[in-house]
Order: structure tokens, then C-alpha cells, then sequence
């Protein structure tokens, strides 16, 4: 009988303890639970300073672009953006990389993006925004209206006109 019992309490312990952990994960991404972007603190080229969700402009619609200097995609939506940047006045680009900052500044530097006042590149240490987004693809676009509320995302890169579309549909 006690056989029974011990049996009985540690099938118990385990089916409770699957329980607590099925009930930890949560399959829903943060981006999906809150209309608004996050709390950070990203990097700036500076080195010393940080980016807050604070220091957005507060008439501009914003595109937030997850990024890695190396990828070949991301290298190639940063040099479409570059070329039609006049298409993107009233929005703030935001871009986030989380790979070491000597690779970020070189990136920077490679497509002059100190130039742009509407440009801002910037480390997260933190993965935060990798995290927030649940990113599976780089580049990652992101887009909020003026009251930087979530408008849409989309992982992998992103044609011109159809970033054109979802900063319309920001209320850029």
C-alpha cells in the first residue's frame, strides 16, 4: 500500500509540475499585447548616450528596422531606404541592431546614415526589441503612428512602395 501512495504522490508532483510549466509559456508575443512601443534603452553612436521611446518625435510616424550589419537583405532594404529617403519625411527610422556596436558604426558609415536627420541607429545589448518583436527574420520593419501605437510588422525585406503603404496606413 504505501508502494501505491509514494507511486500515487510523485505522479501527482510530476503532472503538477508539467502543469506550472505549459502555464509559463505564453505564445503570444509582446508586440501583440500592447499597442505601444516599448520601454528601451538602445546604444546611440555617441557610445554614451541612450535612445528611449521618450526621445521619439512626437509628431512623426515611426518605422522601427531590426537589422544585422552582415545580412546581405538588410544591407540591401538600407540602400533602397537611402536612395528614396526623400519618401520618408514626417518618419522617424529607428534602426536596431543588436550585433557589437563597432559593426553597427561601421554600417553607419557605410550608407552615411549620420546624414539623415530622420535616421537613427542604435545598439540593443539587451535584445529587447528581438525579444518584444519574437523576431524570426532579418530585416524586421515595425511601424507605428504618431501616437506610436503598433500599426503592422513584417519580417524579411520590404519593397519600397509597400513601406510607402504601411507608414500611409500609420497616418504618416
Amino acid at each position: 500500500m504505501k508502494s501505491y501512495i509514494k507511486r500515487f504522490l510523485l505522479i501527482t508532483i510530476c503532472l503538477f509540475s508539467l502543469g506550472a510549466t505549459f502555464a509559463q509559456y505564453d505564445t503570444i508575443p509582446p508586440y501583440k499585447k500592447s499597442v505601444y512601443f516599448p520601454a528601451v534603452r538602445l546604444l546611440l553612436p555617441d557610445s554614451v548616450s541612450y535612445f528611449t521611446k521618450s526621445n521619439f518625435d512626437k509628431k512623426s510616424s515611426v518605422m522601427v528596422m531590426l537589422f544585422n550589419p552582415q545580412c546581405e537583405h538588410c544591407q540591401h532594404e538600407t540602400s533602397e531606404l537611402v536612395k528614396h529617403i526623400d519618401k520618408f519625411k514626417g518618419t522617424e527610422i529607428l534602426m536596431v541592431t543588436s550585433m557589437p556596436y563597432d559593426s553597427m558604426m561601421n554600417f553607419r558609415e557605410r550608407y552615411q546614415l549620420a546624414k539623415y536627420d530622420n535616421i537613427i541607429v542604435a545598439q540593443d545589448a539587451n535584445f529587447t526589441l528581438i525579444s518584444f518583436f519574437s523576431i524570426h527574420a532579418l530585416p524586421t520593419l515595425a511601424f507605428y503612428n504618431r501616437n506610436k501605437e503598433f500599426t503592422g510588422i513584417f519580417e524579411g525585406g520590404l519593397p519600397i512602395d509597400k513601406i510607402e503603404k504601411e507608414l500611409e496606413k500609420a497616418g504618416k
